[in-house]
């Protein structure tokens, strides 16, 4: 089922993600070497309910922080803990705030120190694959037009999109249909329509695009344990185009 939202509901997933955005930018002054990821994680916990809203992520499915933190060959869903960011990493963070019963939901990949030029690529090209799969979320569009979007620019680039994992729809609920992947043929599936809010996300690897869950049940990582990037805006598809609702505006 798929939840077409209305102007006052937009207007709250909006309020929600711009305390997200702003949570990523306040974290933007620690991620520094020698930083540990639990740090960050207090940081943005306490960042979050200073602005009225609560943590998305913590306790959600049993997840136990407020931050996913993943540091290069992770892809998603990485636990903060003791583990300090060296020199050359590129670390993932994805949050979600909750504000008047409505989810926010952004992630941005950052450089701690100063990074190859092979992951600044990475990180260029991931963030590129973002705004062009926005871009065709369009009303009248097709919902595949968005993956192949996101797809083109990374392949081009000679990196591979992760397959097993997709954007969603978000709302009340931090997931809500539709998916989204992040590949395929353009033209194909739902029909976009005006009021349809969606988290794009692509998850761009270096290697290869096959991943596996760590021991913690939570962590994915690159199958190769090459480097992965991840970048998302939660949108909303519009009579006027796609207005993104976690650029803190």
């Amino acid at each position: 089922m798929i939840y077409y939202k209305n102007s006052e509901e937009i207007s709250k997933l909006k309020a929600a993600g711009r305390i997200v955005n702003h949570t990523l930018r306040e974290l933007e002054n620690w991620i520094t070497p020698g930083v540990s990821t639990g740090r960050l994680d207090v940081i943005a916990e306490e960042f979050i309910r200073s602005q009225g809203a609560i943590p998305g992520f913590k306790g959600y499915n049993g997840f136990p922080a407020t931050l996913c933190v993943s540091v290069n060959d992770e892809v998603v869903h990485g636990i903060p803990g003791r583990r300090e960011l060296k020199d050359g990493d590129i670390v993932s963070i994805d949050c979600g705030t909750i504000l008047d019963g409505y989810y926010g939901d952004h992630a941005r990949t950052f450089a701690v120190g100063d990074i190859s030029a092979e992951r600044r690529k990475l990180l260029e090209v991931t963030e590129k694959s973002l705004y062009a799969g926005i871009e065709k979320a369009q009303a009248g569009g097709h919902l595949s037009d968005i993956g192949h979007a996101v797809q083109s620019v990374a392949e081009e680039a000679g990196f591979s999109v992760v397959r097993s994992l997709v954007g969603h729809g978000v709302g009340k609920n931090l997931h809500e249909e539709p998916q989204v992947p992040n590949y395929g043929r353009p033209g194909r599936g739902l029909t976009l329509k005006s009021g349809l809010v969606i988290a794009i996300e692509p998850m761009v690897n270096e290697g290869s695009a096959d991943v596996f869950t760590d021991q913690d049940g939570w962590t994915i990582i690159t199958r190769d344990r090459k480097a992965s990037a991840h970048f998302e805006h939660t949108i909303v598809i519009t009579d006027k185009g796609p207005e993104i609702l976690t650029n803190g505006h």
